[in-house]
């Protein structure tokens, strides 16, 4: 008896669901001819609906969110927190426990050496 119930009140629901859809479409049917009379009343031409598409669009939407743009205050805030260059948060990976450099000499603050 439940597996009946259970149809009947499924089938029910299936049945506004159909329903509301219809009504959907008829009042969008009902706007369109609307639009359409006034139009042709106030002799205006009857432009179509149309959506604009462009097959390469969503290409582009992908391709510009790989690109990398400027770093946030908060990156660079982070990074400046970390040791880290300000410009490419990467840069010294690998180099935390380096603390002395070898490679270059000292110059003093005023540009003079």
């Amino acid at each position: 008896m439940f597996n009946f119930l259970l149809r009947v009140v499924l089938f029910l629901m299936g049945l506004v669901f159909a329903a509301s859809i219809a009504f959907a479409v008829l009042m969008l049917a009902a706007l369109w001819a609307l639009r359409y009379g006034w139009a042709k009343l106030t002799g205006q031409p009857v432009n179509p609906w149309v959506m604009r598409f462009r097959p390469g669009q969503g290409f582009d939407r992908f391709r510009a969110a790989a690109r990398q743009g400027e770093p946030t205050a908060a990156d660079v805030t982070a990074a400046r927190a970390r040791g880290e260059s300000v410009s490419s948060p990467v840069a010294n990976l690998g180099r935390s426990g380096v603390t002395d450099v070898t490679d270059v000499r000292s110059r003093p603050v005023d540009g003079q050496g």
